[in-house]
């Protein structure tokens, strides 16, 4: 994508993107239709993305499909979605290979029922070879929760005695939550206008540029993605540091 006038050229796209996929049940009642039909308008809609993300060249696109609080919401809706993903994920399936796309999951699938998980599981083990980009889908996900596994896992590497507690850092933390070996999110997308990361990937994104779309889900399209890059290379990304360190001006006496 050229960059636009007001784009320095020298900045780069994303390595990697987090969508957090909002606004489909709202998206469906205002259009006086089932939330199950804009949850489907939702996912079709992701595939629209995932091919912008491989024209672009993004490396990672991680999107947030299932949260661990989702579980609260009405017993027929969780069935549906599931179901409907289910389907979805066989029927795109060959597309995504095509696109040379491999599938990573995070979250607890282990809670997952059968006929969502096993399809899933077939997918993640076919594409494992794929290269383009990697598509990181979060599901039965909550960052808080990571945290808690993760910091489990140091407690029982450290009981073990395959860790010492002087080696606990960040490096060794970060090595133990489920993101381990992507690279962190450079911006953060979240559509239907809501200000909140609710509990996504809050430990990775530290440093990443948050974009708030106003559009609902199943009307952000290439468009709106492009925006989105825009706005992000737009800004300076300092990391602590002044903006004339990052410009490489020599420091003022």
């Amino acid at each position: 994508m050229p960059p636009s006038d007001d784009t320095p050229p020298d900045r780069p796209l994303p390595r990697h993107v987090g969508i957090i996929m909002d606004g489909n049940g709202r998206w469906a009642a205002a259009r006086g239709l089932p939330r199950l039909e804009g949850h489907r308008r939702g996912a079709e809609r992701l595939f629209e993305i995932i091919d912008a993300c491989v024209d672009l060249g993004i490396g990672t696109l991680t999107v947030f499909a299932f949260s661990a609080e989702n579980w609260k919401r009405p017993p027929a809706e969780v069935s549906g979605l599931f179901k409907l993903g289910e389907w979805l994920l066989r029927a795109h399936l060959a597309r995504l290979d095509k696109r040379n796309v491999r599938l990573k999951v995070i979250g607890d699938v282990t809670s997952l029922p059968d006929f969502a998980r096993t399809p899933l599981e077939e997918a993640i083990a076919a594409s494992k070879d794929n290269t383009t980009l990697d598509l990181v889908v979060a599901l039965n996900y909550g960052a808080r929760q990571e945290a808690v596994e993760a910091a489990r896992r140091i407690a029982r590497d450290v009981a073990s005695g395959a860790l010492q507690t002087e080696q606990i850092d960040w490096r060794a933390f970060e090595s133990r939550l489920d993101t381990a070996g992507l690279p962190d999110p450079d911006l953060i997308i979240r559509t239907s206008g809501e200000f909140r990361l609710s509990n996504f990937l809050l430990l990775q994104s530290a440093y990443a540029e948050i974009h708030i779309a106003p559009e609902y889900w199943p009307d952000f399209g290439k468009e709106q993605l492009e925006a989105a890059l825009s706005d992000y290379r737009r800004r300076e990304r300092r990391f602590g540091l002044t903006g004339a360190q990052v410009q490489g001006a020599p420091p003022s006496p």
